[in-house]
This record gives structure tokens, sequence and C-alpha cells, in this order.
């Protein structure tokens, strides 16, 4: 139908354009927070001058992440001799393409009704109502983890087809270190499986609306705190961040499995990892912070503890939503980023063992107390 049509290039447009600005903002943000953190001023000369006027927009350096997009841009695409040809050109895409893909399946807000919204488009909606939400697949959290396991491709083309030496190691240590880590973050999140009983995003979300104990809202994070940091700590080591960055390791491989990549081919595994940043943001927020929900908030207003409720209207609590799941994002982006400032670097042999014999016995752990807790709950033996 038409008018699904036009909701859901509008979802894909508000997808794109929120993760391409979260991955522009979040250059700035990694280069200010570093600067606050070394009690320094930080990136702040590149500007824009109003036309005919010697005032100059400076915006506590904003404008520099435009600036290293059009260097990008305008840079020589210096060519290597490669070992093949078409998977050196094809790699930076399979890194790319996967990680704007998750986001199709994460709920970015409740059920949007466009008939309350815009009451003279009412008769052409005919009472619709959409999730918000691309692609509303009862598999979301596997669809996830198909898309996030093809980045790992990408980065394994790139090391193999440079012909170069750091950049074949930087590939094969992204493949291994990937490879773990993603093993972790499926099993950290078996625990939430067990307990909300599905891996649909949206069910999960809307589950965390709820009162757990009478008081506490229903996050994943209050039913598996535990969890939550083995999880996010193993989302930072699969996205290659500090203290986790051995497959790029400057001081070690030049730049690692992008080595011999210039202009925008690196600039895209570049952009690549700051928008991962903001889809590990959207995939804590929907899994363990309830999602786009205040707490006791659902889809027309708040039920606080008690029995009281507030009312909102339908655009109200749309823009509500929109504007938490947003808030919520950047407070994880900015942790992961204040990480990075705060760690030292590990060895890669510790890199995997802390994977193989530290996290993934404490994920074992972690979803066997779960499922006693859970067993027992249902009623055990009777």
């Amino acid at each position: 139908m038409t008018q699904d049509l036009v909701i859901y290039l509008i979802f894909i447009a508000y997808a794109v354009g929120m993760l391409m600005t979260f991955g522009t903002v979040l250059t700035w943000v990694e280069r200010k927070q570093a600067a606050v953190m070394s009690d320094r001023i930080g990136a702040n000369r590149a500007y824009v001058r109003l036309p005919f006027t010697q005032i100059k927009l400076v915006w506590l350096g904003l404008f520099h992440g435009i600036a290293d997009g059009l260097k990008m841009i305008v840079k020589e695409d210096w060519k290597p001799q490669t070992y093949d040809w078409y998977a050196y050109a094809v790699a930076p895409w399979v890194v790319f393409t996967p990680v704007l893909l998750v986001f199709g399946v994460i709920p970015f807000g409740g059920t949007l009704n466009p008939g309350l919204l815009f009451p003279s488009l009412a008769e052409w909606f005919g009472g619709r109502t959409y999730p918000m939400q691309i692609a509303r697949l009862d598999a979301g959290l596997l669809i996830i983890f198909a898309f996030s396991g093809m980045t790992i491709i990408g980065a394994m083309l790139a090391g193999w087809s440079s012909a170069n030496k750091f950049s074949l190691l930087g590939g094969l240590r992204a493949g291994s270190q990937m490879i773990s880590y993603e093993l972790v973050m499926g099993l950290t999140l078996l625990g939430l499986i067990l307990i909300f009983g599905t891996i649909d995003l949206g069910s999960m979300v809307r589950q965390q609306s709820g009162i757990v104990l009478g008081f506490l809202p229903a996050w994943g994070v209050v039913y598996q705190p535990f969890a939550a940091v083995l999880f996010l700590t193993a989302a930072i080591a699969e996205n290659k961040r500090i203290p986790f960055d051995l497959p790029e390791a400057e001081s070690e491989l030049i730049a690692g499995y992008y080595t011999e990549y210039s202009a925008m081919k690196m600039g895209l595994f570049m952009f690549a990892e700051f928008i991962e940043i903001a889809i590990v943001g959207a995939l804590f927020t929907t899994l363990f912070l309830g999602g786009y929900n205040l707490p006791y908030m659902n889809d027309s207003g708040f039920t606080l503890p008690g029995g009281f409720t507030i009312a909102m209207s339908h655009g109200a609590a749309v823009v509500t939503q929109l504007l938490v799941f947003l808030v919520k994002i950047l407070i994880v982006c900015s942790f992961q980023i204040l990480i990075r400032w705060t760690l030292p670097r590990f060895r890669y042999d510790q890199v995997l063992k802390f994977a193989w014999k530290f996290m993934l016995p404490l994920g074992l752990l972690n979803l066997c107390v779960t499922a006693v807790l859970v067993w027992s709950h249902q009623g055990g033996m009777q």
C-alpha cells in the first residue's frame, strides 16, 4: 500500500540520517571529551565564515567533522598492487553496509498512528498504526548477529587483499578477536532471552515498560546487571576500540587491516567504527535500558507505582520516545568514548585470553544462574 511505503521510507530516511549524524558528531565528542579529560581545549580551529562578514562560527569545533569528511572525499584514492583488486575494493563496503543494516530491526519508538498526528490525513491512512521499527522481525536479535558477523569478513578481506604484512596481521587479529567477543556477546544475551521469552526486540522493549519489585523499572539491567557489564565490554571489543584496538594498533601495525587504504575508502572504515559506537549504544539501550521509554512509561503515558497514571497525547508520547531513545544512545556512546581515554591497551594474547578464559566462563556462569532462577520462579519440579 502507498501509505505503508511512505511511512517506511520516512523510517529509513530517519534511521540513515540519525546514524550519519551520530557518526559525524561522535568524532567531535571523542576529540572534545579527550580534551576535557586531559585539561586541553581540543579541536576548535575549523569554522564557517558568514558571507560578507568577518564573523566566524566556531561552535566548539563542531565543523571539524565536516572538514575531515571533505578532506577524505578530495584526497587521492591511491591504490596499491594487491593480491585481489576486487576484494580490496569491496572490503570497506562489507564493513560499512552491515553496520547500517543492523539498525533496521531496532525499535526506536513506540506505535505511530499517523491519523492522530495529522488529522487531515486520518482518512487516507484509514486508522493504520505502525511500530516505529523498519523491519519488525520475530528473529530480530538473530538478524543483528548475522549482520554484525559480516563486518568480520570485511576486515579480513581488507587485510588479506592489501598485500601488506601489517595489514594481513591486522586482518588476522580482527577476525579472531571479533569472533571471540561476538560469541561472548551472544552468550550474555541468552539470560535476557530466558527472562523475556523472546528474541523479538520490540517485545523485549514492551516488557521493560513494567515494574519489578513494586518500584523498580523492569529494565534488562535490573534483571541482568552482570550480563549488561559483560555485553558492553564484549561490544567494545568487537568494535575494536581501546583497550581492544589490537587489529589497528597504530604503534605496532601502522593502521592494521586498513593500512593500504586512503581517501574515502579509509573514511568508510573509520566512519563505520563511529556508527558502530552508536549501534552498540542503541542495542544496549534496547536490551538493558528500557529502549525508547522512560521508567514507568508506555505508549499512552506514565503508569506510576500505586496505580497513578499520567496520560499523554499521541504526539507528545511519540516525540518523548524518540528523544529519550536518542539521549540514552548518546549517554552510552559517551561512556564508550570515556573508556577509550581511561584504560591502557592490552597485549594481543591478553585480549584473547580475556575473552576465552575470563569473560566466557563468567557468561556461562551468569547463564546457569539465570536458568536456575527462571526455572525456580516458574515452579521448579512441581
